[in-house]
């Protein structure tokens, strides 16, 4: 059955902001980066902050300067595996994180790349 195009018009007119912003989509993290997410909050937020947002010992990685096109994915896998000198924070040199694997930092580095998408970076 076809509503008359006033009624749905009214419907339309009717829904209140609340209930359309119920619709837009939210920014829980997805069940497939939770991994990532737990691995993120045990190794690197400490220095980063909860949910990369940065402390006094880290800079945020949720900054324009960590978009991917300035600094790709294995320059990620770089600072944690080896270690990386303060090139673009006040913070001094990060030190390797020990005892994260490979596939520990690819799940790291997609749920960062995930918040850097959620905080508009690219």
């Amino acid at each position: 059955m076809l509503l008359p195009a006033a009624v749905a018009l009214a419907l339309c007119v009717a829904v209140p902001p609340a209930a359309a912003a119920a619709d837009a989509p939210d920014s829980k993290v997805p069940p497939a980066l939770a991994k990532g997410e737990a691995l993120f909050n045990t190794n690197c937020s400490v220095c980063h902050g909860a949910g990369a947002r940065g402390t006094k010992q880290g800079p945020p990685v949720l900054d324009k300067i960590y978009e991917p096109n300035h600094h790709a994915d294995i320059a990620f896998y770089r600072a944690a595996e080896m270690g990386v000198r303060a090139h673009h924070w006040k913070f001094g040199d990060m030190p390797k994180i020990p005892g994260v694997a490979r596939d520990d930092l690819t799940q790291i580095i997609t749920y960062i790349r995930w918040l850097q998408k959620q905080a508009g970076i690219f």
